[in-house]
């Protein structure tokens, strides 16, 4: 019989009791997935995960935003429209102040003296001009009388004029006229005569007319003669008393000129009334300057009085009291905190459904509060098109990339009592598009 180690029979007895001793596949615990209860559990999560998922979708689904908004406002800068001294500066930078509130006072003793000197300019005009319109009634009623009977000797011998010119017309055209178309007839008539009577001499010498036949042209031509010449003499005659009449019209005419003559005379009297009315005018004119002048002195009187035009915070204030300012010199700048609005810079990929009156949420980082509002208006182009150098896509190297365009949105007025936005503040924007 073979002799063993007790050692070693000692230390496999130590293993096998050490190990385990493997199961039956029936003896194994079962899987957690088949318990009902975990399994429940699990089915529930992931329900609830579903739902929210699609609450999540449908939520955001009539919702665009973007972190590219900005809070805008009306910048007013206020500057002066006067040169002088700052005699007081009654604000501080970052006060608020209201419309009409006196802001900055300039020393008003230069623009005073010029106010008094305009309003004595004004007296001495307004002097003037009273004693200008003294003498116009004595002028008016001297030359009144000499004026009318001026008037009635002109018309007089207008009167005649006119008779002697429609006499001078007669004579003229239809007597004349008649007389020279008379001696144009007879003159075609002895001119006939004469020819007749010419023809016919060669005739009567050959014996190939009668002496009679002869004799009856000579007649003839004898009395177209001297009808001729009935005729010249009374052409004359009417070119005599168409003379007669012409003289007479220019008698007439000269009876005119002396009475043109004389009502201008009268006129020249008269004259001296509108001589007076035009230094009446002038002067009133003159006061209507120095009014003028009161009136531009004390505007700039006025301007050395600086208030607020509206309701605001003083912002980068830069005047002090004793410093002398210019003409259109800035002093500070007024916010108007109660009217400003947002501008949101979204992609041209998320407006598609974007209309104005679409309500719209404000994410205040300031504050971390979220403020309500409304779309106003979107803008005509993009802010790259809006830019001082915008792109230029002809020139070959064109890269498409998604532009933005500028949507304005104002402010519920429950949201001003919520937070206070200050223009340039960095803000994300909502727009609920459903």
């Amino acid at each position: 019989m073979p002799t063993t180690d007790p050692n070693l029979d000692e230390l496999e007895k130590e293993l096998n009791h050490e190990a385990p001793q493997s199961l039956p596949d029936e003896a194994k615990s079962p899987s957690r997935w088949a318990d009902p209860k975990i399994r429940g559990a699990a089915l529930g999560a992931a329900a609830v995960l579903a739902i929210a998922i699609a609450a999540l979708l449908a939520y955001y689904h009539d919702r665009v935003s973007t972190d590219d908004a900005q809070v805008d406002g009306h910048v007013v800068p206020i500057a002066s429209k006067i040169y002088g001294t700052v005699a007081e500066v009654l604000i501080k930078d970052n006060q608020q102040v209201k419309a009409g509130q006196v802001l900055v006072r300039i020393d008003p003793r230069d623009y005073q003296a010029r106010l008094d000197q305009a309003q004595a300019a004004l007296s001495l005009a307004e002097a003037q001009a009273r004693a200008a319109g003294v003498g116009i009634p004595l002028t008016q009623e001297t030359t009144a009388s000499g004026t009318s009977s001026a008037d009635a000797e002109l018309a007089s011998a207008r009167a005649n004029y006119d008779k002697a010119r429609f006499t001078y017309q007669r004579d003229s055209t239809a007597d004349l006229e008649y007389a020279r178309d008379n001696v144009a007839a007879l003159q075609a008539d002895d001119d006939r005569a004469q020819a007749d009577l010419a023809r016919m001499k060669p005739l009567v010498e050959k014996g190939e007319i009668s002496q009679q036949q002869y004799d009856a042209y000579l007649a003839a031509a004898r009395v177209a003669d001297s009808q001729l010449k009935a005729a010249q003499e009374k052409l004359n005659s009417a070119e005599r008393e168409a003379e007669i009449a012409r003289q007479s019209m220019l008698a007439a005419k000269a009876q005119v000129d002396r009475a043109q003559a004389m009502v201008a005379q009268a006129q020249a009297n008269h004259k001296q009334v509108s001589i007076h009315e035009a230094d009446q005018a002038s002067a009133e004119a003159a006061v209507a300057k120095a009014r003028a002048d009161v009136e531009a002195a004390e505007l700039d009187l006025s301007y050395a009085t600086i208030v607020a035009p509206t309701d605001g915070v003083v912002t980068r204030k830069s005047v002090e009291a004793g410093q002398i300012i210019q003409p259109g010199q800035g002093l500070f700048t007024l916010i108007p905190l109660n009217d400003v609005w947002v501008t949101a810079n979204f992609k041209e990929t998320q407006l598609a459904k974007v209309r104005p009156g679409q309500k719209a949420e404000i994410d205040v980082d300031m504050y971390g509060q979220t403020v309500t509002g409304y779309v106003d208006s979107i803008a005509g182009a993009t802010g790259a098109r809006l830019s001082l150098l915008p792109p230029e896509n002809a020139t070959g190297n064109y890269v498409k990339v998604v532009q933005r365009i500028p949507v304005k949105i104002l402010l519920d007025g429950e949201s001003s009592s919520k937070a206070i936005l200050r223009p340039g503040m960095n803000v994300e924007a909502t727009i609920i598009t459903k």
